[in-house]
């Protein structure tokens, strides 16, 4: 399970080094990057991707929402190699989007990792901190059982 969050730098080529716990999770299978839904981006396991992308393989192609959803998940991804020293390489179609800076905060959110820049992390952050969050999530009804 990925958890935690991580302050490291993208070099000029684009690489980014990755928490030795996350290289570890993905040491078995492949990773891929894809667009985030909140101005980030987010990295799978094959096998959370490949959940992903079932799922959205079997949602009805008239359905406007579902093609652009679709070029969200297909288009906007790419397969990555962590090298010998645990960098990935941020392909550049989404770094000029989504990462434009030389730092980047790497947090783990469960069965996956988001990268953010650390201005938009702020962000998310103070959303983290308000006082309304036991009220902001009841509707979900999470429990520990």
């Amino acid at each position: 399970m990925f958890f935690g969050q991580f302050h490291h730098n993208i070099d000029d080529k684009g690489r980014l080094t990755i928490p030795s716990r996350y290289r570890d999770l993905l040491a078995a299978e492949e990773a891929y990057v894809m667009r985030g839904f909140d101005q980030n981006l987010m990295v799978f396991p094959a096998s959370a991707f490949e959940r992903i992308s079932r799922r959205v393989e079997q949602m009805n192609l008239t359905d406007p929402k579902v093609r652009l959803l679709r070029r969200l998940v297909f288009a906007g991804t790419s397969q990555l190699e962590i090298d010998k020293t645990g960098r990935i390489l941020l392909p550049q179609f989404l770094r000029q989007n989504y990462i434009k800076d030389s730092s980047a905060v790497v947090v783990g959110v469960g069965n996956y990792f988001e990268i953010w820049t650390p201005e938009r992390w702020a962000g998310q952050e103070g959303l983290l901190h308000e006082d309304s969050l036991a009220h902001m999530f009841a509707d979900l009804m999470l429990t520990s059982e």
